[in-house]
C-alpha cells in the first residue's frame, strides 16, 4: 500500500491557526524543527533565536561559570533586538512562529548565574524595557534528559557535545517549574520523547490537528502510536 495514502491529512479549510505560536523546551527537544514545519504549513513568518550566533556559547559549554554572564547577556540583547526590529517593521502582526519565548531568558539567567551576576543581568533587563507580544499559543516540548542527550549527540554540533546530563536535568526542572505557573497564553504541553516531527508525518499531522482545536487553557498532547 502507498504510504502516502494512509498518512493523516492536515485540513486547514475553514480552520484558523493561532496567529502567533511560540515553541519552547530544552535543547534537543525539537523546537526549531517544529517551528520550521509549522511556519511552512501555515505560511507564517519564522523567528528563530539563532543560538549559533552567540560567540560565547561554545566557551559556556566548556566552562559554564566563566562564560555564563557574557553568554546570557548576548542572548538577552539578541532577543530584545529581534523583538524591537519586528516592532519597528510592523510585521509582528498575526502569522508568526517563534522557537523561543523572551520569558525564558530569565529562566536561564536564574539557572546559570550566581547572585551578583543575576543582579547585574536583571538591571540590564529592566533597562531594555522589553515589550514582547503575547503568543496566542505556546507549545512546550518535554523530553527526558537521556533522550535530549541522544538527540544532541546525533545532530553532531561540536560545541554541544560537552553538555552534561546533569545540566540537561537542571534545564528540565527549570522549564517544568516555569510552565507549572505559566498562564499568559494557551499552553500545549507535548510529550516529545517518542515523537519525530521531521521524519514521521503522522506524528506531525496529529499534533497540528490537535493544536487547531485549542482556544484557551492548558492542554496535553501525549499520542500513542499503533
Amino acid at each position: 500500500m502507498n504510504q502516502d495514502s494512509i498518512e493523516p491529512a492536515i485540513d486547514l479549510h475553514g480552520r484558523t491557526p493561532p496567529a502567533f505560536i511560540a515553541v519552547e523546551g530544552p535543547i534537543g527537544a525539537g523546537k526549531t524543527s517544529l517551528s520550521r514545519k509549522l511556519a511552512a504549513t501555515f505560511n507564517y513568518q519564522l523567528l528563530l533565536e539563532n543560538a549559533g550566533e552567540n560567540p560565547f556559547l561554545e566557551r559556556f559549554y566548556q566552562n559554564q561559570k566563566n562564560a555564563a554572564l557574557a553568554t546570557q547577556l548576548f542572548f538577552l540583547f539578541q532577543r530584545s533586538q529581534q523583538i524591537q526590529d519586528l516592532r519597528q517593521g510592523d510585521i509582528f502582526e498575526p502569522v508568526q512562529v517563534s522557537d523561543f519565548l523572551i520569558d525564558k531568558d530569565r529562566l536561564f539567567a536564574r539557572l546559570n548565574l550566581d547572585e551578583d551576576e543575576y543582579q547585574l543581568y536583571d538591571k540590564v533587563y529592566q533597562q531594555l524595557t522589553i515589550d514582547a507580544p503575547k503568543p496566542d499559543l505556546v507549545i512546550y516540548l518535554q523530553a527526558p534528559a537521556d533522550v535530549l542527550t541522544s538527540r544532541i549527540q546525533n545532530r553532531g554540533v561540536a560545541y554541544e557535545q560537552g553538555i552534561s546530563r546533569e545540566y540537561l536535568e537542571s534545564i528540565n526542572e527549570a522549564y517544568s517549574e516555569f510552565f507549572l505557573y505559566y498562564d499568559d497564553a494557551p499552553l500545549l504541553i507535548v510529550n516529545a520523547e517518542g515523537i519525530d516531527f521531521v521524519n514521521r508525518h503522522e506524528d506531525y499531522a496529529q499534533l497540528v490537528n490537535y493544536l487547531l482545536t485549542i482556544r484557551n487553557g492548558r492542554h496535553y498532547f501525549n499520542p500513542t502510536f499503533l
